[in-house]
């Protein structure tokens, strides 16, 4: 019997892509069939669905979830789900789709056939109100709102079956890791408490001091980070996962984390997204998800500490990973080291905190980065592709 957590709702992890040998045929079919172009959110999704890293879908939602998953974060069934996962095409589009039809989901950047459809609703959404819900704003500044408004005026829902995982096996075959293979790589290491670390940037002395924070308290960590679209001026995976990996060799002892990446499109939810996360986490078989400061959040939309609050309001047996909740983090120039809130008794003006805005902006301006914000083999690798942009 497994000592990991078991999959979200489920007795066993639900990918969505067809075995490869059916894949063939499924293709040949799909090109008959009508065509739904997806925008990057959709093509993630799809992606995540073909992973099982949103067990227990089965696909897109209908009307009923939607409406429950914005208001209660649970499915009609009363299995928690924090953001919903929804299929918007443009009316005209939905116009020509009858119910209990078969239609093939195309990537609209490459025309790539990703998946089969059967649609058994069509249905009509207010975007303010999953925006007020998820976002806790409707301000069109918000990216993730941005995104809603923006969306297409019909959600089609039903089941999918997915043929194709995009480029990402391909293009990062070391880190893309799927929630069968990962379990199996914690089973092997004889891991069973395992805590998950969700990063979209370059790791500087912060992150670094979280993570060290958890292989601490845990087996090991999972360092796992986002592959999917960012925002603009953000720093690109290839680039991220040598910086990554560069601090692990030399800051981390050998067999404590793993270093992955999933194919997730950031939505920037802030406390909701950050349930998500832990969500999909379980999923990958991790009993924790480290959650510091403003996780998933932008701009100033959220409180620093809002992503550990809510965690604190599910109901019992609502998540099975939890949340590893840790302070502020900063470099302390009387510690002379790295500290957090909870640690650190000195006065503030002797802290450099540090963030990957920061960091980004330092290295646009090609500014020198202390020792105490950022390793300098993690530096090097940024300033030669930031030099590469000038």
């Amino acid at each position: 019997m497994s000592t990991l957590v078991p999959p979200h709702g489920s007795n066993s992890v639900k990918p969505l892509l067809l075995p490869e040998m059916e894949r063939v045929e499924e293709r040949k079919r799909a090109e008959k069939l009508k065509k739904i172009p997806l925008d990057s959110r959709a093509v993630s999704d799809v992606f995540m669905l073909a992973l099982g890293a949103y067990t227990p879908l089965d696909g897109f939602m209908g009307h009923d979830n939607w409406h429950s998953s914005c208001i209660d974060m649970k499915m009609r069934n009363g299995v928690f789900w924090p953001i919903p996962i929804t299929l918007p095409v443009d009316k005209n589009i939905a116009a020509g789709i009858h119910k209990e039809e078969e239609v093939a989901l195309v990537d609209a950047e490459t025309d790539n056939i990703l998946a089969v459809m059967d649609v058994h609703e069509k249905y009509s959404i207010d975007k303010r109100l999953e925006a007020e819900h998820v976002y806790r704003t409707t301000d069109p500044k918000h990216p993730g709102v941005a995104k809603v408004l923006a969306q297409g005026d019909v959600n089609l829902a039903g089941p999918v079956r997915v043929l194709s995982e995009g480029e990402y096996p391909v293009k990062y075959p070391q880190l893309y890791i799927r929630p069968a293979q990962s379990r199996a790589m914690f089973l092997e290491r004889g891991w069973s408490n395992v805590a998950a670390f969700q990063t979209r940037n370059p790791m500087h002395r912060s992150h670094e001091h979280l993570v060290k924070i958890a292989v601490e308290v845990s087996d090991g960590v999972f360092i796992h980070q986002v592959l999917g679209k960012l925002k603009a001026g953000d720093i690109p995976a290839d680039v991220r996962t040598r910086a990554i990996q560069a601090m692990i060799d030399n800051y981390f002892r050998n067999g404590t984390v793993i270093q992955a990446g999933y194919p997730i499109e950031m939505r920037y939810a802030g406390p909701r997204e950050a349930l998500l996360h832990a969500l999909i986490r379980q999923n990958f078989g991790c009993s924790h998800l480290i959650v510091g400061r403003d996780h998933a959040g932008v701009g100033d939309y959220y409180g620093p500490f809002d992503a550990h609050h809510i965690f604190d309001q599910l109901w019992p047996g609502a998540l099975l990973t939890k949340p590893l909740k840790i302070d502020v983090t900063f470099y302390c120039r009387k510690c002379y080291g790295m500290a957090t809130g909870k640690t650190c008794p000195h006065d503030p003006k002797d802290h450099i905190s540090i963030s990957g805005t920061q960091q980004r902006e330092m290295l646009s301006s090609n500014a020198v980065i202390p020792p105490e914000f950022s390793r300098p083999e993690v530096v090097a690798i940024l300033k030669d592709y930031y030099a590469g942009l000038r």
